[in-house]
């Protein structure tokens, strides 16, 4: 057959000269139709016939031929599938009864399964098959008596009285019918490390088919922390929760004697004081933590410029800056004034600034509630910047206002440094803060009687007023308007609060007035300028990836997290707002470099997923594309988990786990989550399976390993049906458009 095959297959993949006019496409035959080659195409047909030959109790075929198969991940199920058919020709057997006959023909087609990974030097590829072909077999049988394959048990298990399972040699995972009446209550299959012991069953059917069972309420979890759980069975070392604890302890031990030193749990952040009419503890509760807006930074410094280059000619007498908060601004302030009273809220905030300024002789320095209080009068000049959002409403605004114009000496100037806040206009660039900002201070300053605007300082972030107290007979003027520029860098707590070129929607209104039963989960993988070709659609610019964020966060998405993602699901709360789950897989250095600053500047965090065995290497997986992308080192994990960002296991090696033994699965699941753990100080909850391929085997030894969150092969949004264990997510690929992006985002919102 093989010898009149190769004289056909080379037929149909060349010309044909009888065919004086052929369509172009077939002008040379099959070679251009699929890609696929004649040496392939006689592969395909080998691994047939040798299939066939294994099921009729012989093995004439040479592995070598076999060479030209594919051996990507892709063509497994298609492989297995050949073999199935060329087993049941060679053995005369129908699918149903090829389970019952491995006997006959097992160890032939394991062989050559086998010899095809040796082929290919795959023996994980080889591995992936034989799982697929042991599947595809016991699907089709009615497990009627016990089927050992070559790594599958198939089994019937009486759901009301389980026995203890012994595990024949090599077997490392059970497929089972859950037994119940005589009806099959639930098909069962799981990765397995030893004996599955009785108390083990009785857990099992309790979380694959618990409505049924015997006087069961057990809802469809598994009980937290599996491995305590083993000891408290008190298990057989031999046992599957034995040997799963024996895995446990080698991490455990590798954890602590690896090189990186661990680190301690972050501190939580301190929370800010309530103001709940007390407005004194409330601003003592910033000053807890000196300099608590970075003063000293160029952004705060130019507005501070800015300030100085508003005042008004001529000599000013008597000053007074409310709100002074630690007096950096008071020291430079101080040389422009005869005398300068400089008074705040807090007392603490006031000894700072007293201190900052001890060598200034012409300082008085007081505390004073502004808004509560009886202001010094006959002033010259009054200063009050960045606090007048705090006040309660517009109507104490304008009460105030009153006040500070009733405060100056005609002729008189009050100066006021406001930032934009999109409460007064969402369609501009403002900060994303639940209040009135310069638009409105401004107005209702000019509004004031007594007040008029002389000149005004306007940035695209902010604004800076100069008013002028009328004399009885002053003539008003239009104000003088000045547009700059900023030219200072501006900081993450400045920039994270911004939302540039106004916001179609704010975080705010939508978590309201907006429930949803699903949301998008993003999945990244690199942000950079440049690298191979062949990935490009696992790649965006960081120009790219800033403009989805920014759209993100100009729509009202907030980030959220797996951990918070499950809560929802457990507890069928539908999604307040409009939450996103940014991931990234694999944990490239260039996430460090490019998108967790852009995270960051937009108020948003990711979860990343690290190849553990990896982190300060480099993605081998990619090295047939090009050079491979540098990963983060642990100092990186380590630095970004303190600012806030979270991860999460892409398991210890980035294999496929579909090639993975049971035992090394396990393995894996244990050490990377162990790891990370070490380095950033946290509990790990969450996976993401490499190259998104998980088989039946990875949901439940990942519960027994640890982690509660998995995120696999599904495509699509994350609803409140899901099984946390295996998430869908929404591939952001780097050849597609920022129109595709927003499309595909919005389409969540319906």
């Amino acid at each position: 057959m093989l010898a009149d095959a190769e004289i056909v297959i080379a037929r149909g993949f060349s010309a044909d000269s009888r065919v004086k006019h052929p369509v172009t496409i077939h002008a040379n035959g099959a070679n251009s139709v699929d890609g696929r080659t004649a040496s392939e195409a006689l592969a395909w047909f080998a691994f047939w016939n040798a299939a066939s030959d294994c099921g009729g109790g012989s093995g004439s075929i040479n592995p070598q031929s076999l060479r030209a198969l594919p051996a990507g991940r892709k063509w497994a199920s298609e492989i297995a599938k050949v073999a199935v058919n060329g087993l049941a020709v060679g053995s005369l057997s129908v699918p149903a009864q090829l389970a019952a006959r491995w006997g006959r023909f097992g160890g032939a087609i394991t062989e050559l399964i086998t010899e095809l990974g040796k082929v290919w030097a795959n023996p994980a590829a080889a591995r992936r098959i034989q799982y697929q072909l042991e599947q595809m077999l016991l699907d089709a049988d009615d497990l009627g008596a016990p089927r050992r394959l070559a790594r599958t048990l198939g089994i019937r298990v009486d759901a009301r009285n389980p026995t203890s399972t012994e595990l024949p040699d090599g077997i490392d995972q059970i497929y089972a019918y859950l037994m119940m009446d005589g009806h099959i209550e639930a098909v069962v299959q799981f990765g397995v490390l030893g004996t599955v012991t009785r108390d083990h069953w009785i857990e099992l059917i309790r979380y694959f088919a618990p409505q049924k069972e015997a006087g069961a309420n057990t809802p469809n979890t598994l009980p937290a922390g599996a491995l305590s759980g083993a000891a408290e069975r008190g298990p057989d070392p031999d046992s599957h929760f034995g040997k799963l604890a024996r895995l446990a302890a080698q991490a455990r031990e590798l954890v602590r004697s690896s090189a990186e030193p661990a680190e301690p749990p972050a501190a939580p952040r301190r929370a800010r004081h309530r103001h709940d009419k007390d407005r004194t503890s409330f601003w003592n509760g910033y000053f807890a933590t000196e300099d608590p807006w970075n003063y000293g930074s160029s952004y705060e410094q130019e507005k501070y410029e800015r300030q100085l280059e508003i005042l008004p000619g001529g000599p000013i007498g008597r000053a007074l800056e409310l709100a002074c908060a630690e007096g950096h601004f008071t020291r430079q302030l101080a040389p422009r004034v005869g005398h300068l009273t400089a008074t705040d809220i807090s007392a603490i905030a006031v000894g700072r600034a007293r201190a900052r300024c001890s060598d200034q002789p012409n300082i008085e320095f007081g505390v004073l509630d502004f808004s509560a209080d009886t202001l010094p009068g006959e002033m010259d000049l009054i200063f009050c910047s960045e606090v007048l959002y705090y006040l309660d409403d517009l109507a104490e605004l304008r009460r105030i206002a009153k006040k500070f114009a009733e405060a100056l000496a005609p002729g008189g100037s009050f100066i006021s440094a406001h930032a934009f806040v999109l409460r007064d206009n969402v369609e501009r660039t403002g900060f994303d803060w639940n209040t009135f900002g310069a638009q409105a201070i401004s107005e209702a300053l000019a509004a004031t009687e007594g007040l008029v605007l002389e000149q005004s300082i306007q940035t695209e972030l902010y604004r800076i007023d100069r008013f002028r107290r009328l004399s009885p007979d002053d003539v008003v003027t239009e104000p003088r308007i000045d547009h700059a520029p900023i030219r200072a860098s501006i900081g993450l707590g400045v920039a994270r609060n911004i939302v540039w070129g106004g916001a179609r929607a704010l975080r705010r209104d939508v978590a309201r007035s907006e429930r949803r039963p699903r949301i998008p989960v993003l999945m990244y993988h690199s942000v950079a300028e440049e690298g191979p070709a062949a990935l490009a659609r696992f790649r965006l610019t960081p120009a790219a990836f800033a403009s989805q964020m920014a759209w993100l966060r100009a729509n009202g998405f907030h980030a959220t997290t797996s951990e918070q993602l499950e809560r929802s699901i457990a507890n069928r709360q539908p999604f307040a707002g409009r939450p996103v789950l940014i991931t990234f897989d694999d944990g490239f250095q260039n996430f460090a470099d490019h998108a967790w600053p852009t995270l960051r500047a937009n108020d948003l965090t990711a979860e990343v997923f690290l190849v553990t065995d990896l982190v300060g290497e480099s993605a081998q997986w990619d090295s047939v594309n090009g050079p491979p992308t540098q990963l983060m080192d642990a100092g990186t994990v380590r630095r970004l988990a303190a600012e806030g960002a979270f991860f999460g296991s892409h398991l210890a090696t980035h294999r496929a786990i579909d090639g993975l033994s049971s035992s090394d699965l396990a393995a894996e699941l244990l050490r990377s989550r162990m790891f990370i753990e070490r380095w950033t100080g946290r509990p790990i909850s969450a996976f993401a399976a490499p190259f998104s391929v998980t088989d039946r085997r990875l949901g439940r030894l990942a519960k027994e390993s640890g982690y509660r969150i998995g995120f696999g092969s599904r495509h699509g949004p994350a609803d409140l049906n899901c099984d946390p264990i295996d998430l869908p997510r929404i591939e952001i690929r780097g050849d597609r458009s920022l129109d595709d992006f927003v499309a595909t985002v919005e389409a969540m919102l319906d």
